[in-house]
């Protein structure tokens, strides 16, 4: 940037921040505007693009310490009046008068001189947005997946086991590289992990429905639970379980850091559609030696119904 840049523009302004505002504002205000103005998220838009370059070239001072005590000297001396270089002929110019507000050497005192231009900070890379789609058992276990960023190479993503579906995973440094060799953006990837035909999440617990026969809930009986990404696991129903009981499998749910959670398994009791003669018959017989109490005789008290 030539000198006279300095005098012309207001850095502070361009990013819309005082002149005592700390470091840490100043690079929040910088990612904010540049996200905004990114070329990735305005093709073809030139004035997007110009001022793109314009704030990354204002944070590029502003979030160096010491470029900006200079950048603030110069302000404060020039005082928005116009330089001229000094020539032969003329009187001392603008670069006259930094060699002796820096203590002279080279051309104004500054490392390479003015017409090499400032060694600019380097400026944080923008940050980038990601989505990726999931199965459900590689939520539960962990995946790697390949994503294909605009303008990138193909970059392999690790995510870690128990992700839950609307998910926000920073990866640090996976991001657009900085323009000017400082710290590279991060990633954040959403994450939609696709729903399984049996198992649903509950926090760390998985859940699946069994159904079950009518004999066997009232019976009692051994039968066998599909769990995820393994083998089948025999759970005993008591005698008389009721429709829509919850039994626990423990350690058949998702690994939570050290702890893993619980299979919970609820049971629902299938009434069949189609019935033999010999069927019916014989529930006709049962019903008749059944007690003649109303199961819903309570419910209907508490109703105030009798």
């Amino acid at each position: 940037m030539a000198s006279q840049d300095w005098l012309d523009k207001d850095f502070y302004k361009i990013l819309g921040v005082a002149k005592d505002t700390q470091e840490a504002e100043i690079k929040k205000a910088y990612r904010k505007l540049a996200r905004q103005f990114h070329p990735d998220s305005n093709p073809g838009d030139a004035k997007a693009e110009a001022k793109f370059k314009e704030i990354s070239e204002a944070f590029s001072v502003l979030s160096d310490t010491e470029q900006r005590k200079e950048y603030d000297a110069v302000r404060a001396m020039g005082g928005g009046a116009r330089f001229t270089a000094g020539g032969q002929g003329q009187g001392g110019g603008f670069e006259d008068v930094f060699s002796n507000l820096f203590g002279g050497g080279g051309r104004g005192g500054f490392p390479g001189g003015f017409g090499g231009g400032f060694d600019f900070g380097p400026a944080a890379g923008v940050d980038l947005t990601a989505r990726t789609s999931l199965d459900f058992i590689d939520s539960i276990k962990g995946a790697t997946i390949k994503l294909s960023l605009q303008g990138m190479e193909p970059l392999n993503v690790k995510i870690p086991a128990g992700v839950q579906d609307g998910q926000r995973i920073k990866l640090r440094g996976k991001g657009r590289p900085s323009p000017n060799g400082g710290p590279s953006g991060d990633l954040i990837v959403t994450v939609r992990v696709k729903p399984h035909p049996v198992f649903s999440r509950d926090g760390s617990n998985l859940r699946v429905t069994v159904p079950v026969t009518f004999t066997e809930a009232a019976l009692g009986a051994n039968i066998l639970v599909p769990t995820l990404g393994g083998e089948p696991v025999k759970l005993k129903i008591t005698p008389g379980c009721p429709n829509g009981r919850v039994l626990r499998i423990q350690g058949r749910g998702v690994q939570a850091g050290n702890a893993r959670g619980d299979l919970l398994a609820t049971i629902e009791v299938a009434v069949p559609s189609h019935l033999s003669e010999k069927a019916k018959k014989a529930l006709q017989d049962f019903q008749e030696v059944m007690p003649l109490d109303d199961p819903r005789a309570e419910l209907l008290a508490r109703a105030g119904l009798l």
